[in-house]
C-alpha cells in the first residue's frame, strides 16, 4: 500500500523555489523562483543576484544610500534569471516564486508565455510596483494566487 502523506505539487515545486532563494547572496532579501510547464517538468531556475561577471565583492549589496551605491541598479531578480535560464518555451507555464514579482519582472513573464505565479510572499502588496504588477497580469489574463507558508518534513 503507498503512503499518502507525500508532499504535493505545489509544494514540491515551491521548495524548490526556496531552496535555490538559499544561493543568493543578498544579505537582506533571498528569492528564489521555479518555472514549471504543463507536465509538471521544471525547466528554468533562477535567485536574485549580480550578472555573471560582475565580481558580488566589487559591487555593493547595501539596500540604502545612493541609487550607484546600493545593489538596485546591478541586481538581477529570481524571475529574469529563471526565465534566461529556462531550457524549453515557457508557454503556458508556471512559476513558483518566494516573493510576489515586480512590475518590471511581472513584463517579462507576461512576455515569456507564462500564464501562472504562485507566490509565498506579498510584502511589497498595494505599493505602486504592486499595483501595476496585478494590474498588467490582470489584462493579460496571468492567474496568480498565494500559498500558505509551510515548512518541508524530511522522512526517513
Amino acid at each position: 500500500m503507498k503512503r499518502n502523506d507525500y508532499i504535493a505539487w505545489d509544494k514540491y515545486f515551491m521548495g524548490v523555489a526556496l531552496l535555490s532563494a538559499m544561493r543568493s547572496k543578498d544579505p537582506s532579501t533571498q528569492v528564489g523562483a521555479c518555472i514549471v510547464n504543463p507536465q509538471k517538468r521544471i525547466v528554468g531556475i533562477g535567485y536574485n543576484g549580480f550578472p555573471v561577471g560582475c565580481d558580488d565583492d566589487c559591487f555593493p549589496w547595501e539596500n540604502t544610500g545612493e541609487f550607484l551605491d546600493t545593489k538596485y541598479p546591478y541586481v538581477v531578480h529570481a524571475e529574469p534569471n529563471a526565465i534566461l535560464n529556462s531550457i524549453s518555451s515557457l508557454d503556458n507555464c508556471t512559476i513558483y516564486v518566494t516573493l510576489f514579482p515586480c512590475h518590471e519582472c511581472t513584463k517579462l513573464l507576461i512576455q515569456s508565455g507564462i500564464k501562472e505565479i504562485v507566490y509565498l510572499s506579498d510584502k511589497y502588496s498595494d505599493t505602486p510596483s504592486d499595483l501595476a504588477a496585478k494590474k498588467m497580469l490582470d489584462a493579460s489574463k496571468v492567474s496568480y494566487r498565494k500559498m500558505d507558508e509551510f515548512q518541508i518534513k524530511v522522512v526517513g
